[in-house]
């Protein structure tokens, strides 16, 4: 990585933030993004105390002129892009029934779009590079979890179109990785929108009892060095995909059954 031009949308906190750290550290120069300013820029600060060459840039990724600003300010200050992280995402927590379709919107806008736009304007520069695509998906890509519907979809849709992709790119040297962490610990179950779209405000879950954002970083930094295809993290998330893939039938009641435990689920328990 040394040397590298390593983008990271969302790198102000949580996943992204780790990646940031854990390319920066094996070397590379990081360009992050986010909506929140003054976040950035602490997280910025944060990174460069560490020795990382890091450039910030204010930009929503549900917006595509930010997506393209992003791409050229990054050309115009290091000549190159060899890695883009896909991160930025928000969740969602509502009964479809009660669900106000904007809330959907919002996230399929952020998760999906948000990929596609950054993937669009970034892909000339990977393609000389011979670089890597990173998606940072979920679980949920696999397996729909109800009361998120919305952020179901919006993961599925993610890594359809890089399966899509990579079959595209198949003979152009360009690397695509799908990463699906388990349930980590991160804002974004706090930042996740009610089914009014207004932010949730706390997590449901207990967060120290899941996979740390950092271990999350490493991994994703190893896959790239590895050049892998798919990252799926967790034992529980491993073992969710594959009894998926097998006993459909009887994961639709497991999964009901463990999120209508969660605090406050708006599932009937």
């Amino acid at each position: 990585m040394q040397n590298k031009v390593v983008i990271v949308t969302g790198g102000s906190s949580g996943i992204g933030k780790a990646c940031a750290e854990s390319f920066g550290r094996a070397g590379a120069r990081v360009v992050i993004t986010g909506r929140n300013a003054d976040n950035l820029r602490q997280t910025a600060d944060e990174l460069t105390q560490q020795g990382i060459q890091v450039l910030p840039v204010v930009s929503d990724v549900s917006r595509e002129e930010d997506c393209q600003h992003v791409v050229t300010t990054t050309l115009a200050e290091w000549g190159t892009i060899d890695v883009l992280i896909n991160n930025a995402g928000i969740s969602m927590r509502a009964l479809f029934e009660e669900l106000e379709l904007d809330v959907l919107r919002k996230v399929m806008d952020i998760n999906f779009w948000g990929t596609v736009y950054m993937t669009k304007y970034a892909l000339p520069s990977l393609l000389k590079q011979r670089g890597s695509i990173v998606s940072v998906s979920s679980i949920a890509g696999y397996r729909g979890l109800p009361a998120r519907t919305g952020y179901s979809a919006s993961k599925a849709a993610m890594q359809g179109f890089m399966e899509a992709l990579r079959t595209e790119l198949l003979h152009k040297g360009v690397h695509i990785l799908v990463a699906c962490p388990g349930f980590t610990a991160s804002n974004i179950r706090n930042t996740a929108l009610t089914k009014t779209g207004q932010m949730q405000g706390e997590t449901p879950r207990d967060e120290g009892k899941m996979m740390t954002a950092e271990a999350v970083g490493d991994a994703i930094l190893t896959a790239v060095q590895k050049r892998r295809r798919d990252l799926v993290l967790t034992t529980q998330g491993k073992m969710t995909v594959f009894m998926n893939k097998w006993f459909p039938g009887w994961m639709d009641k497991m999964v009901y059954n463990h999120m209508a435990k969660e605090k406050d689920s708006p599932l009937p328990s």
